[in-house]
């Protein structure tokens, strides 16, 4: 999301981090169409993606690109639009902008309160009859949502935010549901997000626990994350190829017990 929206790069050093990415074994890569600055450049990160993938010397069928409709980008706000007609027209454009004739994944970025939750499910389920999608997802959603989905679809993943400021995928329940019923859990802002992940490197927790495993404190909290459930997959957002890099640490980080207990009790202050 980084990578297109307000204090982006340039689309050259975008693709050199969606590069960077995958030459060091990312396979799942999440975007949407609204990661633009505005409705006038819907799809900018999309067909960013779909440079880097096209520049990689790697094979293409190991790679999931991810992607999200159901949210409009007027005059830089960020607004909702779960019609059916809205996301046909832009699963359509999303095909478009990423150069494929079938989305790997196609996920509801969020509930629209002014259309009912079945009739946006209903659309997905037709795009993916139509061949347009393969597998479907949901964002920003509930336990009770996943269960009206899954009712209609078969939902394969849930993007809910969730990291050590906002816990609330935790304590709802809504990741021990994905774990119980198999369903991947795609962690959004996993380090906090915007100002917040800058108070990471200061945390009185995290500090010794990033100096035993010589590694970052953003890449504890990843790993913290991961350590959430064997469902749990932490999607880190990056403006440059060290940020991206620095990430992909997480994955080689076993926290101990004491350590996760650490972070569970810890205060992050959202101030």
């Amino acid at each position: 999301m980084h990578l297109s929206i307000t204090g982006r790069p340039d689309d050259a050093t975008g693709v050199a981090v969606i590069r960077a990415a995958l030459e060091h074994g990312v396979t799942l890569i999440d975007t949407a169409d609204v990661y633009c600055l505005d409705d006038g450049e819907l799809g900018h990160n999309e067909r960013l993606v779909a440079t880097a993938l096209r520049a990689w010397a790697g094979p293409r069928e190991q790679v999931i690109v991810a992607t999200k409709g159901g949210m409009t980008r007027p005059g830089g706000r960020w607004g909702r639009n779960g019609r059916p007609e809205h996301l046909r027209r832009a699963c359509d454009r999303s095909l478009k902008a990423l150069g494929v004739e079938r989305i790997d994944l196609y996920q509801l970025h969020t509930p629209d309160p002014e259309v009912p939750f079945a009739e946006s499910i209903g659309a997905l389920a037709e795009l993916q009859r139509a061949g347009k999608i393969r597998w479907i997802g949901l964002s920003n959603v509930s336990v009770a949502d996943i269960g009206e989905a899954s009712r209609l679809v078969t939902v394969v993943t849930v993007q809910n935010r969730l990291n050590p400021f906002f816990r609330e995928a935790v304590e709802s329940g809504v990741a021990a549901h994905c774990q119980r019923h198999g369903i991947g859990f795609l962690a959004y802002s996993p380090v906090g997000g915007g100002r917040l992940n800058l108070k990471l490197p200061a945390h009185p927790v995290l500090g010794p626990i990033a100096s035993r495993h010589a590694v970052s404190p953003h890449a504890v909290v990843l790993a913290w994350v991961l350590a959430q459930g064997t469902t749990v997959i932490p999607i880190p957002s990056a403006r440059t190829v060290g940020h991206a890099l620095d990430s992909l640490t997480a994955a080689g980080i076993d926290l101990s017990l004491a350590e996760r207990a650490a972070i569970d009790g810890a205060e992050f202050s959202r101030a």
